[in-house]
């Protein structure tokens, strides 16, 4: 497969919603595999097809120890009022991270690759990544959800990084 070039921070394209998937073909198989590819090559365990620049609504998620996951068109059904605190940071802006409240649990429609209308009931780490990504799915990139002085301590840790670097 192939590795695609990751979309990096303050690109506009992250802050843009992505388009529904309409076709259940062989080019969206091959765009899911190719961000899974990419994913495991940033490090992450989350990606959308908008982090590698292509506005759909496609997230891949593989976590440790679990099989990969694809959702097409993902939406939020229902969000438990019930919150859990996670460490959060993006393939986009890589060697910064910090702690964001989430509903603990959520259930999701989807599809899948083929098409077939989905549901799912996810906590823990899974309802984390899948409210993170369907966020940069809507054009809200993760560091939204910070106060505005953490994430201008972000931004600023990723500055110098890419300084840096």
């Amino acid at each position: 497969m192939t590795i695609l070039p990751i979309v990096p921070y303050p690109d506009p394209r992250l802050h843009s919603a992505a388009a529904p998937v309409t076709a259940f073909d062989a080019a969206l198989a091959t765009l899911a595999a190719d961000l899974l590819d990419t994913m495991r090559a940033a490090p992450g365990i989350g990606i959308t097809a908008p982090h590698a620049g292509i506005g759909l609504r496609l997230v891949v998620i593989a976590l440790p120890d679990a099989q990969v996951r694809t959702y097409v068109n993902p939406e939020i059904e229902w969000a438990s009022p019930e919150t859990a605190r996670f460490e959060e940071g993006s393939v986009s802006m890589p060697g910064v991270s910090a702690d964001i409240d989430r509903p603990a649990r959520v259930r999701v429609r989807y599809h899948d690759l083929t098409g077939a209308a989905r549901v799912e009931d996810a906590d823990g780490l899974l309802a984390v990544c899948l409210q993170h990504e369907i966020d940069q799915l809507d054009g809200l990139f993760w560091t939204r959800r910070l106060s505005r002085l953490k994430r201008e301590r972000v931004v600023k840790r990723f500055e110098k990084l890419r300084r840096a670097a």
